[in-house]
């Protein structure tokens, strides 16, 4: 099963700066394993929330481990603290490999841990599990240290909520690095953020959107910019431009501290909204017409097999709006309405230029109401 493609909207990847970030500080200490995975146990380091969580192999587990027998140098790591607690920013792999190797499990597929025997491995250490290690030389893994850079802010300082997210996307800017939606799973954790995980199982928004759980959080960020988006300081904004990216991140954070009632209405908004479209405009209800190599529709109108995130936008979130209202659907024939929608020159232009502009934003949604529900929304 493939992955689900998504239109690309460079525009709406653009990166933005916190005023907060001047009101940080940050310190180093070395801290032995034993210390850490303490810590770890006791749940003082939070391990980062992300999909693809622990991504070694147990040969790159096990050359770990060996760098460690040897007392070779080993990169630091980097923590965020926030309240009592301290973020994994870099440094999970290291953290983890440790810690499921002094408890004999390998965490990523549950069997035994013991060093590889092969070449790979010295041979002194072939084939061992921790608990067959001398004392020495167990003593030697747990009292290694590891440079450790900590980073805090000032909770009080402007623009703190997206402080920590700035921190880890800087950080994990170069090697592979993190969605801004794994960022946002690391940094702001709560319920809301676990109801958007529950949401990306829901059975309608798996057909529309695609089968397989995206492992870099792009459908979970969807489902975030539906609320995002849909929300009345976005739609009632006198801004002409937003950083989506920037909302997003305010979005999620003040959601977390959203009531058990509004969290149900979020459940309950997304589930409902997704089964109408689903029901009436098709698992296609997402995607665009293809485009030829100018960026112009095809005569022939063949739908594109790519995940239109404004689209998205603009059905969604009329579609939403419709339910709300309580009106009666006038005609069943949405997909066709849908299909002239998409040739119609001002809803081109609104999901394809300046599309996070606030009045292409409200243009698309209004144009959205139009053609599938006859109704002009008032802004």
């Amino acid at each position: 099963m493939t992955a689900t493609e998504i239109e690309d909207i460079p525009e709406e990847e653009e990166d933005y700066s916190e005023e907060g970030l001047f009101e940080t500080q940050s310190w180093g200490a070395d801290l032995s394993f034993r210390d850490i995975l303490l810590r770890y146990e006791e749940g003082e380091l939070i391990k980062p929330e992300i999909q693809r969580n622990y991504v070694w192999d147990k040969k790159e587990a096990g050359r770990f481990v060996e760098s460690l027998l040897l007392g070779l140098p080993i990169p630091s790591i980097f923590l965020a603290k926030k309240g009592d607690s301290y973020f994994i920013v870099d440094g999970f792999q290291r953290i983890t490999t440790v810690n499921d190797f002094v408890k004999g499990i390998f965490s990523s597929d549950g069997t035994p841990f013991k060093l590889l025997n092969s070449e790979s491995i010295d041979k002194r250490w072939r084939g061992k599990s921790f608990d067959q290690l001398t004392t020495s030389e167990k003593r030697r893994i747990l009292s290694t240290t590891i440079h450790t850079i900590i980073f805090s802010y000032n909770e009080n300082s402007k623009g703190e909520d997206t402080v920590l997210y700035q921190v880890f996307k800087r950080i994990n800017e170069s090697g592979k690095t993190l969605t801004p939606q794994e960022i946002r799973n690391c940094v702001y954790k709560g319920k809301f953020n676990s109801l958007l995980k529950e949401l990306n199982k829901n059975n309608d928004w798996r057909t529309l959107y695609g089968f397989e759980e995206d492992s870099r959080m792009k459908d979970l960020e969807l489902i975030l910019r539906f609320f995002t988006l849909s929300s009345n300081p976005i739609l009632n904004s006198e801004k002409t431009q937003i950083s989506l990216s920037k909302e997003l991140n305010k979005f999620i954070n003040s959601s977390n501290d959203k009531s058990d009632e509004q969290l149900n209405a979020f459940n309950e908004d997304f589930k409902n909204t997704m089964s109408f479209i689903l029901n009436k405009l098709g698992k296609d209800a997402f995607h665009n017409y293809s485009k030829d190599k100018e960026g112009n529709l095809k005569k022939e109108y063949v739908l594109s097999n790519k995940f239109h995130p404004t689209i998205f936008d603009a059905i969604a979130i009329s579609t939403l709006q419709f339910l709300r209202s309580g009106r009666i659907l006038k005609s069943d024939k949405l997909e066709n309405k849908r299909l002239d929608l998409l040739k119609n020159g001002e809803f081109i232009e609104a999901t394809s230029i300046r599309t996070t502009n606030l009045d292409n934003i409200k243009k698309r949604i209004n144009l959205a109401s139009q053609y599938l529900y006859g109704v002009k929304n008032e802004k």
